[in-house]
């Protein structure tokens, strides 16, 4: 699943440049991640968290890229 259908629900919360940022730190987040099917149910958990932690106020690709990541290695 793409970020920008997720994105495209909340079209107040983002403007154009956020949503540049935040698509290319997903697609950071999947290669860094090595998911390369689009209907991996973690490809939209990627996209969740990308956008979670923008709306924390991280608007910063590298940095939300590398949240992401630690994310998926921590435990729960």
């Amino acid at each position: 699943m793409p970020i920008g259908v997720l994105l495209e629900s909340e079209p107040a919360a983002f403007g154009p440049e956020d949503v540049r940022t935040l698509t290319s730190a997903f697609e950071a987040s999947l290669t860094a991640l090595r998911l390369v099917d689009r209907t991996d149910p973690a490809v939209t958990l990627v996209a969740k968290r990308i956008i979670a932690f923008a709306k924390a106020g991280n608007r910063d690709p590298i940095t939300l890229r590398d949240e992401v990541v630690k994310s998926f290695s921590d435990p729960l």
